[in-house]
């Protein structure tokens, strides 16, 4: 079979017209605590679209993600450094990656029966020898001096903290939860020490970065319209509330914002771009768009939106557990949770039993990645994984494992200042689930078994769709 040369410069680089598969796969690039958002990429291989907003990333790392989302076995030419920044939206391959990668050059070789081979170099293709690794999504991220703190009803934090030389960063108060931060990593060492050893400690745990889900993308076109949705005069009992817990939302428009509680924050005020929807905006657009499919157009329905991010790039396992307390504390009957990493924190395990014992429907994001490992919290048990189905099979780039029991549509068309928006992922499919549950639980004044009973009946994986 000949072999196909596709290369490409600078000068004359053209939209790659290359077969790129079925896989539609999301994925963020980590920036510093510093940074006012996390960078993103959407690589869209379906469409042979992608989608940046990059501010500024080494090549290296922009080279993972390329690699993670298409497949590609990708060598660079030692030596090379760079900073990316790029921002365009629904470019053909080619003409990406000639703005990600600017100057230098690249050539693509597909070859029968192999992964196509991408080459980033200065001088020639030959000296692209350094295999870029794709990097996997959602890797633990443990954040070194901090420790959670469980203690026994009664004891009290304050002067414990001091007598450990650490600060009090954090405070669950109705689960006698605390966050500490330590100097350096040996005192933090002594403090679990001394905190395993003491009476008053119920648990201790580490606590964990989940980062940033992606934005929505905008759309030139659809024949999806807006959502229409009455709102009906909430109960004074019996009341269904969707607790949304991720980034902050902004003013939905076109009469949704009466479907809007007033919303908490756990991570501070939050810093959003007011030209684009932010995930959990179109999160709950997508939660009304779902209640709106199953109500025929009016409920009573509201939703709790709990900022867990505020202006960082990341939450923590510790904030996105204060997150879901505060959506149950405050009449939350649902919780969508379309965030995750694969950080098991026994911590954060134990607020959602805490929640689960209170019959609260959990709702959680299998994850973007073609994989069966688990992905927290959706892999706790008390939480109903949702991944992506296309076409009545799990979606080439969402997650397959065990622990996954349903699944819906990973693609949601939500609107923002009247312009069109996609959003594609298992986020996306577990907003749609919560909407159905609430829609459902609305409708019939249903509890939470018969509820979860309902989506299971509707939602859940038939064998022959797992792996």
């Amino acid at each position: 079979m000949k072999r196909i040369y596709w290369a490409l410069r600078r000068a004359t680089c053209r939209p790659c017209g290359i077969g790129l598969g079925t896989v539609g796969l999301a994925l963020w690039l980590g920036s510093s605590p510093a940074s006012r958002a996390a960078d993103s990429l959407l690589w869209r291989t379906n469409d042979n679209q992608v989608t940046a907003d990059i501010r500024s990333t080494t090549l290296p790392k922009v080279l993972q993600k390329v690699a993670a989302s298409t497949g590609w076995e990708v060598f660079l030419e030692p030596g090379i450094t760079r900073t990316v920044s790029a921002k365009f939206s629904n470019l053909a391959p080619g003409e990406a990656l000639r703005l990600l990668l600017g100057d230098l050059n690249f050539a693509l070789l597909p070859d029968q029966g192999n992964k196509p081979r991408l080459f980033v170099f200065r001088t020639t293709m030959q000296h692209a020898t350094e295999l870029v690794r794709a990097e996997k999504p959602g890797q633990s991220k443990l954040i070194p001096n901090e420790l959670i703190v469980r203690l026994k009803p009664g004891a009290k934090i304050d002067e414990l903290a001091r007598q450990l030389g650490a600060k009090v960063l954090g405070r669950m108060t109705n689960s006698n939860a605390y966050l500490l931060e330590f100097q350096d990593a040996a005192t933090a060492n002594t403090a679990r020490e001394q905190l395993g050893a003491n009476p008053d400690v119920a648990a201790i745990d580490n606590n964990y970065f989940i980062e940033r889900p992606p934005q929505p993308g905008d759309v030139a076109a659809t024949s999806v319209p807006p959502v229409q949705l009455k709102l009906n005069p909430p109960p004074s009992n019996g009341r269904v509330i969707v607790g949304l817990v991720d980034t902050a939302v902004q003013p939905l428009g076109g009469g949704l914002d009466s479907f809007l509680l007033k919303p908490i924050s756990v991570a501070g005020p939050s810093q959003l771009d007011p030209t684009e929807p932010s995930h959990g905006t179109s999160m709950a657009e997508t939660i009304l768009r779902s209640v709106q499919d199953i109500t025929k157009g009016a409920s009573s329905v509201q939703i709790l939106p709990v900022d867990v991010y505020g202006p960082n790039p990341e939450t923590t396992t510790f904030d996105v557990a204060n997150g879901i307390a505060q959506a149950v504390n405050n009449g939350a009957t649902i919780v969508n949770l379309s965030l995750g990493s694969d950080s098991d924190s026994p911590f954060l395990h134990s607020v959602i039993q805490d929640a689960s014992a209170q019959k609260i429907v959990m709702i959680g994001a299998a994850g973007n990645t073609p994989v069966t490992s688990p992905t927290f919290p959706a892999a706790y048990s008390e939480v109903m994984a949702v991944t992506a189905v296309d076409q009545g099979q799990i979606a080439p780039y969402a997650n397959r494992g065990s622990f996954v029991s349903l699944g819906a549509p990973g693609t949601s068309v939500v609107y923002y200042d009247n312009q069109p928006y996609y959003v594609v992922g298992t986020s996306a499919a577990a907003a749609f689930t919560t909407g159905m549950a609430a829609g459902y639980m609305d409708s019939t004044h249903n509890g939470a078994d018969k509820t979860q009973a309902f989506i299971r009946e509707n939602f859940g994986l038939k064998p022959a769709t797992g792996p």
